[in-house]
């Protein structure tokens, strides 16, 4: 933690980490791709979207446990699903729910999937920052029936919010059929993005979990070696300032921290990690035991200090942000 709320007294040897607090909101589990490792979609009769009273009671457990971020998650382009909710109705009730957000005094970070540009353009303004996981930049097998999962469509809608200045966080996906040489790429397809638009706050070198029911329930998760190799990877082919994030709850960060990453992403005591939900987010005394924790914002430090973050959220972010573009505390 950053500031005179600080985890614990800091030693000489430990490394540095910085992560946010947030409430992880699931707008609605309804989607047009199947792919194989993923438990969070469900089909149209099964699915389901958030309701406004669900959503604000999260938000204020959130803001009780001194969460900063509303983390809003959905199925990629539900509206193609036939017979669900059209887009403009969805695109709203996102625009909605963000309003809600920072109202209560969470700042939104919203993961839509691939949005069309003239939504996109209407949801940034209501965002610190978004994001969407490229993946892999290799044309899989798990991404057969995924048509969203086109490494040229993502590239593309990333290169948009780019164009309009929005903070970003994107990732790989290590272990779900891809080689190393294809990791290699889509690091540098994001690193090239970045040099072109600057706007890549952070990638996630995500580690595939496998889960019990999916297509890929009897596949191996990537070897431990695989994993340092893609952080260390990422962190010399990424710009240096583009944080390189590794999911605590997915492996233990001490070793990824040597290799690299400098940071652990939001954690919630709140709700779980409804993407991985058998996989509970570590404690951050534990946490703070091995590390020196720095909490931050959804929106990173150097897009504090430039003003890269939607109008509507300006406010808030003055009142969350330090000096220094860390989270503030009086």
């Amino acid at each position: 933690m950053h500031g005179p709320e600080q985890l614990h007294k800091p030693g000489p040897a430990l490394k540095r980490a910085t992560y946010s607090r947030n409430v992880f909101i699931p707008v609605t589990d309804l989607c047009s791709n199947r792919c194989g490792y993923c438990t969070f979609r469900r089909d149209l009769d099964q699915s389901r979207v958030i309701s406004l009273d669900s959503a604000k009671r999260l938000m204020e457990s959130g803001v009780r446990s001194g969460a900063t971020e509303a983390l809003f998650s959905m199925g990629e382009r539900p509206w193609e699903v036939p017979g669900s909710l059209c887009r403009a109705e969805l695109v709203d009730y996102l625009v909605e729910l963000c309003e809600m957000a920072i109202e209560s005094g969470l700042l939104p970070h919203t993961n839509a999937g691939v949005l069309q540009a003239e939504d996109l353009k209407r949801l940034a303004p209501f965002n610190a920052s978004m994001g969407l996981m490229l993946e892999t930049t290799a044309s899989l097998d798990c991404h057969r029936l995924s048509p969203q999962k086109s490494p040229e469509v993502r590239l593309e809608y990333m290169a948009l919010a780019g164009k309009l200045r929005v903070p970003f966080t994107t990732g790989i996906l290590v272990g779900i059929g891809e080689t190393r040489s294809d990791r290699l790429e889509a690091l540098r397809a994001i690193s090239g993005l970045h040099r072109t638009y600057g706007h890549i706050q952070e990638v996630i070198v995500q580690p595939f979990d496998p889960k019990p029911g999916t297509a890929m329930a009897s596949a191996r998760a990537p070897a431990h070696g695989e994993m340092l190799d893609a952080v260390r990877q990422a962190r010399a082919i990424l710009p240096d300032d583009v944080a390189v994030q590794v999911p605590p709850n997915l492996l233990d960060p001490l070793p990824f921290l040597d290799a690299g990453a400098n940071d652990l992403g939001g954690i919630s005591s709140v709700t779980p990690d409804w993407i991985n939900p058998g996989r509970a987010w570590p404690g951050l005394e534990d946490l703070g035991r091995k590390f020196i924790l720095q909490e931050r914002l959804p929106v990173y430090p150097g897009y504090v200090l430039k003003g890269w973050y939607g109008r509507y959220t300006s406010g808030l972010v003055s009142a969350l942000a330090g000096a220094d573009g860390l989270r503030r505390f009086r």
